[in-house]
């Protein structure tokens, strides 16, 4: 089976890709989602989570208070690893038991959206790693949109993230979102077409 793996920092448009892969045929496994899905209680995932960050980071009903966690993590390299390092092998156990439910159905691409996709190692699993990249300013407009933040937080995310750099350096493809969707439905359209896989027109 050709996993193709999709990864970039946050607000650079990954879900895009997505949805186009998506509405190519291809089966896109989106990783924050297997996340949330964990996130339901009980859970061994919010077990791990309690035993690593607290009960401060829990609502008085149980549930796990996302924002709390992701002010801990934003800003503090250190929590964000161990964020990682509590629920990334939970999460990828998940999405490779649905590979394989796949694979058994007679699926023969699947992509894999995934933020910290290398940071993981998962890349090593994917036949090709495609990175989203974009502006800084785009990203933070994004941001404040989809997580109706201020300009200020925005960016402080987006300048915690990893730089450009590290995904070119650790992908086989990148493309760039500039804010214009048709091009980068082009741009996607050009990479699957150069990669030869079998996708619906």
């Amino acid at each position: 089976m050709t996993i193709i793996g999709i990864t970039g920092p946050t607000g650079a448009g990954k879900s895009l890709l997505g949805e186009q892969l998506a509405a190519k045929g291809i089966p896109v496994i989106d990783a924050d989602a297997v996340y949330h899905a964990l996130l339901i209680p009980p859970s061994p995932c919010l077990d791990a989570l309690r035993r690593a960050f607290g009960n401060d980071i829990f609502s008085p009903n149980g549930e796990l208070n996302r924002q709390a966690l992701s002010e801990i993590v934003f800003h503090d390299e250190e929590k964000l690893a161990l964020l990682n390092q509590t629920v990334l092998d939970i999460v990828l156990d998940k999405i490779r038991k649905q590979i394989r439910r796949m694979a058994k159905a007679g699926k023969t691409v699947v992509a894999v959206d995934a933020p910290t996709l290398i940071e993981s190692g998962f890349d090593r699993e994917c036949t090709v790693v495609i990175s989203v990249l974009s502006p800084s300013e785009i990203r933070i407009k994004r941001i404040m949109r989809r997580d109706h933040l201020d300009a200020d937080r925005a960016r402080a995310r987006v300048q915690a993230q990893r730089k450009d750099a590290f995904y070119r350096a650790h992908s086989d493809h990148v493309l760039v979102n500039g804010g214009n969707r048709e091009e980068f439905k082009k741009d996607v359209d050009g990479l699957l077409r150069a990669l030869k896989l079998p996708v619906q027109d």
